[in-house]
């Protein structure tokens, strides 16, 4: 099962490398390209949407949001530039390096998110309070 997994895994990482060299072939339509970028950054993205250290959600974002970007973008994508993609990711290997801009990003979404929490959770207990 684990040499499975890792296979598994292994298809997915040639699927981004196949993915970003198809984002730069000008018949790929514009959305798809966005798609294809969300879905890069946030593989190659050293922070996570939720963290890994948060048990079992940690690591299902992980198993559900590239994969689902990956299948997602690859049916935006004409047949014919994928494979293409495809066969320039086999010949040319990409250094995977960490996505900051990415990581930035998400960095903000969740410093935004929190503050947004904490601020309905003031209100609510100002709210509360003041109605006893």
């Amino acid at each position: 099962m684990f040499a499975q997994l890792k296979a598994q895994a292994r298809a997915l990482k040639a699927e981004l490398y196949a993915l970003y060299y198809a984002a730069q072939d000008a018949r790929t339509p514009w959305y798809a390209k966005a798609l294809m970028g969300f879905t890069i950054a946030y593989a190659m993205s050293p922070i996570d949407l939720i963290p890994d250290f948060i048990p079992v959600l940690g690591y299902l974002d992980d198993l559900l949001i590239v994969p689902a970007g990956i299948a997602l973008s690859i049916r935006l994508i004409p047949a014919e530039v994928m494979v293409q993609a495809r066969r320039r990711a086999q010949e040319q290997a990409l250094e995977k390096k960490p996505n900051w801009v990415a990581g930035g990003i998400i960095l903000a979404l969740w410093i935004v998110v929190l503050g947004l929490a904490g601020h309905y959770a003031y209100e609510w207990y100002v709210h509360r309070t003041q109605s006893r």
